[in-house]
């Protein structure tokens, strides 16, 4: 039988990821890239519902998406005044695709997908990866510290930096789904990179 411990152990620091809550483009399919539109009353009443879930952590850096639904979506949850933006956290450049649904797209280039095919115009999964790397590398330094991150953004840049943080290939972003005002932590487990909470609501 293993030795009774009084007190648990310290959780490891975690990077938290939250994508911003509801748009109207959001709400409707529309790929959001570069536009920036504000959250409806349901994302903000979303968002602003995070704040207990958010409140007794704390974090050592708080890195937003410039886009207004982001930075919203933080200060919503609890975070004004200690919001820092950095485009490298914006959502993929949809270039010729940017307010189009995936079925207009679809209409358009049948087979489509953003993840293996990028963008015309826009950007590619592995040039975001580019991106998302910078920030988990910054990321690092505030964990390795002691502190927690907390990065607010968007579903797919937030989804491209999970696949990297778990050393999936840039495409392997497909594979993780993350909804408005969705919830992710990625932490460590025995020196490996793990995801220990994926889009909770």
């Amino acid at each position: 039988m293993s030795p009774h411990h009084p007190y648990p152990e310290a959780k490891p620091p975690q990077i938290v990821l939250l994508r911003h809550g509801e748009t109207e483009w959001s709400r409707t399919g529309k790929h959001t890239g570069r536009t920036d539109v504000p959250l409806t009353d349901e994302g903000e009443r979303r968002a602003a519902a995070l704040r207990p879930v958010l409140a007794d952590r704390r974090f050592g850096v708080v890195l937003a998406s410039p886009r207004q639904r982001a930075v919203r979506t933080a200060e919503l949850a609890g975070f004004a005044g200690r919001i820092e933006t950095t485009e490298d956290l914006a959502e993929f450049d949809y270039g010729a695709y940017e307010g189009l649904t995936s079925p207009q797209i679809a209409e358009q280039r049948p087979g489509w997908d953003l993840w293996r095919d990028g963008a015309p115009d826009g950007e590619t999964a592995a040039e975001v990866r580019v991106r998302v790397e910078r920030v988990i590398a910054r990321a690092q330094r505030v964990l390795d510290g002691g502190q927690d991150v907390l990065l607010v953004a968007h579903g797919h840049v937030l989804r491209a930096l999970g696949a990297a943080w778990i050393d999936l290939p840039p495409e392997g972003g497909a594979r993780l789904v993350l909804s408005t005002a969705g919830l992710a932590e990625l932490g460590h487990e025995h020196g490996n990179r793990v995801i220990d909470l994926w889009n909770a609501a």
